[in-house]
Parts: C-alpha cells; sequence; structure tokens
C-alpha cells in the first residue's frame, strides 16, 4: 500500500535553483554616485558662508578684535565657488528629473570638471590671501570644508564614470 505522500512526484514541489553569483554591483552602490554628487554640491555651495579667513587686529587701546572673513566676501572667485556647487545641484536635479545631456557630453565629465575648477578656485584663495582681508592670517574652517567638498565632487564624478562603462 503507498503512502499519499509517496505517490507524490518529485516534480510537484521542485526546489528553486541556486542563484548564479552575480559580479555586477549591488543596486545600493549605484545610489553612493548620486548621494555624493549632489551632497557635495550642497556643502560645496554653502561653505562659501563659512569662514575662510580669520585673525586677530590689535588696537592700541588694548582691545583686540577678531576678523573672520567669509568664502562670498572674498570677492569673485568665493562667488563662483559657490556658483559651481550650485551648477553640480542643478545637474543632480536635472538627472532626478529624468532631463538627459547629450550622449557627446558625459554627466561625469561634467562633474568632474566642475570639481577640478572648485579644487583649483579653493587651493587659489587657500595659498594666496588677499592683501584686503589682512590681518587674516589663519585659514578659518569654511576653505577646509569647501577644499573637501571639491575633492569629492572629483571623486563622485569619477564614480558616476565607472558606473556609465
Amino acid at each position: 500500500m503507498q503512502n499519499p505522500t509517496s505517490s507524490r512526484g518529485s516534480h510537484d514541489n521542485p526546489r528553486p535553483p541556486l542563484a548564479r553569483p552575480s559580479l555586477r554591483r549591488p543596486d545600493s552602490f549605484l545610489l553612493v554616485s548620486g548621494t555624493l554628487t549632489w551632497l557635495s554640491g550642497l556643502v560645496l555651495s554653502l561653505s562659501t558662508f563659512m569662514s575662510w579667513y580669520s585673525g586677530r587686529a590689535d588696537n592700541s587701546g588694548g582691545f583686540h578684535l577678531v576678523l573672520s572673513v567669509i568664502g562670498w566676501h572674498t570677492g569673485l572667485v568665493g562667488q563662483l565657488v559657490f556658483f559651481l556647487g550650485f551648477a553640480v545641484l542643478v545637474l543632480f536635479a536635472l538627472r532626478v528629473f529624468g532631463i538627459a545631456l547629450p550622449a557627446s557630453l558625459p554627466e561625469s565629465l561634467i562633474v568632474i570638471g566642475i570639481g577640478a575648477l572648485a579644487t583649483i578656485l579653493v587651493l587659489v584663495r587657500l595659498i594666496w590671501i588677499p592683501d584686503k582681508f589682512l590681518p587674516a592670517d589663519g585659514r578659518g574652517i569654511g576653505i577646509w570644508i569647501a577644499l573637501l567638498a571639491a575633492l569629492a565632487i572629483i571623486a563622485a564624478g569619477l564614480i558616476e564614470a565607472t558606473e556609465e562603462v
């Protein structure tokens, strides 16, 4: 006599096939470049409203005046850094809303170019303090944040370039 369970064939409840290991990156890795892009652009733009230079002005009356100059007030270079960060945010917004750039002009190349230009401009202000801001003899935290954000924009562009291939 046969058991009711033994009469079933092995085809009624097949095991799912084993998944093949994939060499592709997980989908969550794809979000890293996008997040790094907009976050770095935002930090770069906001860093122009932070202290880039600081120093003390001595008064003959014994008072010490603490001087702090934000990036926006450093002239055209500080304002260009702001707008370069804003351009990165606009590029990311275009991607989010589905507006694609021409294939001959990859977005990763634009992001790398903006990051390189921002890095050069920040390094110029890091090395050379304009005379009108003296006695500002120290660098504030904002210029270091701007440098890190500009380098992060380059890194985000490089990660995007590897994803496009």
